[in-house]
């Protein structure tokens, strides 16, 4: 159920060509991997705006080959190598309670990165607990504003009732999320450095995570998940690839990079890892470096790129009009099997999934996303882990209850009364009874508790319908679509 304030999501489709061009790319695609020998290698969401703050609030307020995962999360990863510099928070901006933007000033890349974080379920009923984090990336055509994540599936809806911090990092577009050789098109690249070495810590030290990590991602981010976890041995528990391209270094493939990483933005390859000779390839293909795996458990999956249920049928049996998502998903299709192959192998447990259609479009990576939870669920330690939840006692008479939702945590205390978390927003005692506060508002109030007090009232909407609000024991937080949620304190 959307609230007022919810970005809308709405799948990408691939570019249109002509059916010709179309035919021809998928034709191209799949050749690129068939005769190998040797290695086998949307509508923005509304962008945040700054906020003022460095630090967070006090919480106040088909099947293919399938060896089973293991059922226990490995030893304890190793910690983030220390960067020269220490990355550091510059502002925040919370969507809601539990969706929060950083922006983190990277020594590596010498700017500020937005990060967003979907915070665990027991954020604030447990204040003094830490939680596993789910690093989840982004693909080729990462905006700059929003992650696709945000914009194309309901992650944050899937996510709300797990007690892991997912984090989503935002831009990177054509990065594959590595450390580049060189800068390109004014962006110094440096994403392999920023995610392991620079984030980690600060959200460790500032942020309420673990060391207890996983990776997932899309096309781009796919392979990059592979990548960063083969590259950093035993740093992740869980990698997932969804239709990633697993190798890199086979017979065509670093040219058919560069012309993606061309159509993606107008980046060239040679500046990520120089000419296709240059050994900085075969140091980051997936591919090859299977054995830095062993380990960590392991997520592939592909369609095929036949018309499926998310697609749109074309005047040729079994193609879809969405072509280049068509010749995306046979290429995605073709690396990820051999990818698994080689793990098989080399004896490394994966779970490999191959549907028997689709193209390279979002509903499929949701879908994936789904799937893979019980397994990294597993690896994370959080495979016990239910909501367990009844109304509060302070609650039970709340006429609110029926707009709520279920509830995701227990009644618990805040300073002066007490909460509990509901799929739909929170409820807090108050000298006026049980009141919600929710979406936008409720993001703000997370700052604001503490001069604010308590809620008075619902949330309302003024007479002429433009401004929705809700009091509270010392001022008012008011919401507009141009300005967003802004908080009035009484002196």
């Amino acid at each position: 159920m959307a609230m007022w304030n919810r970005a809308t999501s709405r799948p990408v489709t691939g570019r249109r060509t002509t059916l010709r061009t179309a035919l021809m790319a998928t034709a191209t695609s799949a050749a690129l991997l068939l005769p190998v020998a040797g290695p086998v290698g949307a509508e923005p969401a509304q962008p945040a705006p700054a906020a003022p703050t460095d630090r967070p609030a006090a919480p106040a307020p088909g099947s293919g080959d399938r060896p089973a995962p293991a059922d226990r999360p490995a030893a304890p990863a190793p910690a983030a190598p220390a960067p020269a510099q220490a990355a550091r928070v510059t502002k925040t901006f919370w969507y809601d309670s539990h969706r929060v933007a950083l922006w983190v000033f990277s020594p590596a890349m010498k700017q500020e990165i937005q990060v967003q974080l979907l915070l665990a379920r027991d954020w604030f009923a447990k204040p003094r607990d830490k939680f596993p984090q789910l690093l989840t990336l982004d693909g080729l055509r990462a905006q700059e504003d929003q992650s696709g994540w945000v914009i194309n599936t309901d992650i944050q809806r899937f996510y709300q009732d797990k007690n892991v911090n997912v984090v989503l990092p935002i831009g990177g577009e054509s990065s594959f999320y590595t450390d580049w050789k060189q800068p390109d098109r004014g962006k110094n690249y440096q994403w392999e450095t920023f995610l392991i070495r620079e984030l980690t810590p600060l959200l460790q030290d500032q942020w309420r995570s673990t060391d207890v990590r996983g990776v997932q991602g899309l096309s781009m981010g796919g392979t990059a998940a592979m990548m960063l976890a083969a590259r950093n041995p035993g740093f992740f528990k869980f990698a997932a690839s969804y239709s990633g391209i697993l190798q890199l270094t086979s017979y065509g493939m670093p040219q058919a990079i560069q012309f993606a990483l061309r159509d993606g933005g107008g980046y060239d390859s040679m500046k990520m890892f120089g000419p296709p000779s240059d050994p900085a390839w075969a140091e980051h293909d997936p591919y090859l470096l299977v054995d830095k795996l062993r380990g960590t458990s392991l997520y592939i999956s592909s369609g095929n790129g036949v018309v499926g249920p998310h697609d749109s049928p074309s005047e040729l049996p079994l193609l879809a009009t969405n072509y280049s998502g068509v010749g995306l998903e046979v290429l995605a299709r073709s690396t990820s099997q051999q990818f698994a192959t080689k793990l098989n192998k080399e004896g490394i447990p994966a779970q490999a999934v191959y549907r028997a259609s689709g193209t390279h479009t979002w509903p499929y990576w949701e879908f994936e996303m789904k799937q893979a939870w019980p397994q990294a669920a597993s690896a994370l330690g959080l495979s016990g882990d239910k909501v367990a939840c009844k109304v509060g006692p302070a609650f039970k008479k709340a006429k609110q209850l029926r707009s709520l939702g279920g509830c995701l945590t227990a009644q618990y205390p805040v300073p002066g009364g007490h909460a509990q978390d509901f799929r739909d927003g929170r409820i807090f005692t108050g000298p006026d009874g049980p009141k919600v506060v929710a979406g936008a508002i409720g993001g703000a109030y997370v700052t604001a508790f503490d001069r604010l007090g308590l809620p008075t009232s619902d949330e309302r909407t003024s007479r002429d319908g433009k401004v929705k609000f809700n009091t509270f024991e010392r001022g008012k937080i008011t919401w507009t679509p141009q300005g967003g949620a802004r908080v009035e304190a009484k002196p």
